[in-house]
């Protein structure tokens, strides 16, 4: 496979927390990030990955990830706007969740079960996704990180707060710690 695995960036770091840069050469080095980021997606075990997760402050997100038919769905998108279905007609999924830039805890999180995600690929062309079931997921939980959001910003103060006390715990408890 081609691409570099980068270390993934952890929760606290600024990239993180801060609203990332619209991509505006759609160039090689774009298609080398890309390559990087599925190369540091598939190497910490994830089903997506945004930019700013390896550090790098622009609108792109990779996932490789299935559907509720378990239907699996690979690409990238770049400068993605989320659409999210009408008041009305939304569904809430309550499934667990979780995130490379936070090892190890899971929280459940009440999302949309359907989610579509209008931008580009890494040439430039326009691309829609729409998801279901995991999918759907995360395409909002890589677009949240584009927007300078975790998942546990989503999450009420009593929760947010025990995962980043058992994150803290097994940050302590590991070699690398």
């Amino acid at each position: 496979m081609a691409g570099h695995a980068r270390p993934i960036t952890l929760v606290g770091t600024p990239v993180l927390h801060q609203p990332c840069r619209p991509v505006e050469d759609f160039d090689a080095a774009l298609r080398e990030l890309a390559d990087d980021m599925f190369a540091s997606m598939y190497e910490a075990d994830g089903v997506g990955l945004a930019a700013n997760q390896i550090g790098v402050d622009l609108c792109v997100f990779v996932y490789d990830c299935p559907d509720a038919d378990g239907e699996r769905h690979k690409g990238v998108l770049v400068n993605p706007v989320l659409e999210l279905p009408a008041l009305e007609n939304r569904r809430l999924d309550d499934s667990d969740e979780g995130c490379l830039s936070l090892p190890g805890p899971y929280a459940r999180l009440a999302r949309p079960d359907h989610a579509t995600v209008h931008g580009f690929d890494v040439t430039g062309n326009a691309v829609t996704v729409e998801g279901t079931g995991l999918l759907a997921r995360c395409l909002q939980h890589e677009t949240d990180h584009l927007e300078g959001k975790v998942y546990i910003d989503r999450l009420s103060a009593r929760t947010r707060k025990k995962v980043l006390k058992e994150y803290e715990a097994l940050r302590a408890e590991s070699p690398a710690g």
